[in-house]
C-alpha cells in the first residue's frame, strides 16, 4: 500500500491511532470542566454511549461533576431518569443547580434495575439515564445497555463499585473516583484513544462543604418534611 491511500484511510474520523484520542462523528456534551472535556474524546461526555463511574465512596461530589451535563440537557427540554439512586433527591436545590423538576423521573427498581435501564434508554424518551443498581450488573446486562445506547442521543452513566475496575467492560468510557484535598480526583482508566496519563484533580462542590452551585446538597439521605422529585415505582 502507498503512502497516499494510507494517508486517506487514517484521516477517517472512525479511524483512530493508538497514540492519539478518537475523534468519532458522535454527539458530546460538555462537562462544564475545560481539563475534564480536553481528555474526552470529542470534547465531552459522550453521548449513545455507556459511562461507567466507580467511585471509591459516596459524598465525594460524584454528583456535582454531572450537574452541568444534566443542567444542560434539562434546559434543552429533556427528560432525565435517576434509577435506583441511594440519595433522595432533593427538589429545590436540584431546581437551583439548573434541572426542570417536572422532567425529573426517580425510578425505584429494586432488582429490575438492568432491565428499566435498558428500556428507558431505548425508548428514546430520556435525554438522560443514571443508574445505581442495587447488585453490579453482569457482563450480559452491560452488554445489552451498551448496545440499547448505541445510536442514541442519550448520555447513559451507570454508577459502579470501584472493585469492577479489574473486569473487562464493553463501556467505551470508565472513570475512577476518588477524593483528594480539596478535590475530586478522576482517573480515566478506559477511553476511546491512547490511554490517560494521569489523573485529574478538579475543584467541585462537595455536599457540606461548600455551596457554589446548590444551596444544599441535590442528593441527600431521606429525611421527612423535605421536598424531594416526583417519583414513580
Amino acid at each position: 500500500m502507498n503512502a497516499a491511500p494510507l494517508a486517506e484511510i487514517l484521516a477517517r474520523g472512525d479511524i483512530w491511532r493508538g497514540d492519539a484520542l478518537a475523534e468519532l462523528p458522535a454527539a458530546t456534551i460538555p462537562s462544564g470542566h475545560a481539563e475534564l472535556d480536553a481528555e474526552l474524546p470529542g470534547g465531552g461526555w459522550p453521548c449513545g454511549a455507556l459511562i461507567e463511574l466507580l467511585a471509591t465512596q459516596a459524598g465525594i461530589g460524584e454528583m456535582s461533576l454531572l450537574l452541568p451535563a444534566l443542567a444542560r440537557l434539562s434546559a434543552s427540554g429533556g427528560w432525565l431518569a435517576l434509577v435506583a439512586p441511594p440519595w433522595q433527591p432533593h427538589g429545590p436545590a436540584c431546581a437551583a443547580a439548573g434541572l426542570h423538576l417536572e422532567r425529573l423521573v426517580v425510578v425505584r427498581a429494586g432488582r429490575q434495575a438492568a432491565w428499566c435501564c435498558e428500556q428507558l434508554i431505548a425508548s428514546g424518551g430520556f435525554a438522560g439515564v443514571l443508574a445505581w443498581p442495587e447488585r453490579d450488573f453482569d457482563a450480559r446486562a452491560l452488554r445489552r445497555l451498551q448496545v440499547a445506547a448505541e445510536g442514541r442521543r442519550v448520555f447513559a452513566a451507570l454508577w459502579r463499585p470501584v472493585a469492577a475496575m479489574q473486569v473487562p467492560s464493553p463501556a467505551p468510557l470508565r472513570i475512577v473516583l476518588d477524593a483528594v484535598a480539596g478535590a475530586l480526583s478522576l482517573q480515566i482508566i478506559k477511553r476511546r484513544g491512547r490511554p490517560a496519563a494521569r489523573p485529574l484533580n478538579l475543584a467541585v462542590p462537595r455536599p457540606g462543604r461548600n455551596a457554589r452551585v446548590v444551596a444544599s446538597p441535590a442528593f441527600s439521605p431521606v429525611r421527612a418534611g423535605i421536598p424531594a422529585a416526583a417519583a414513580v415505582a
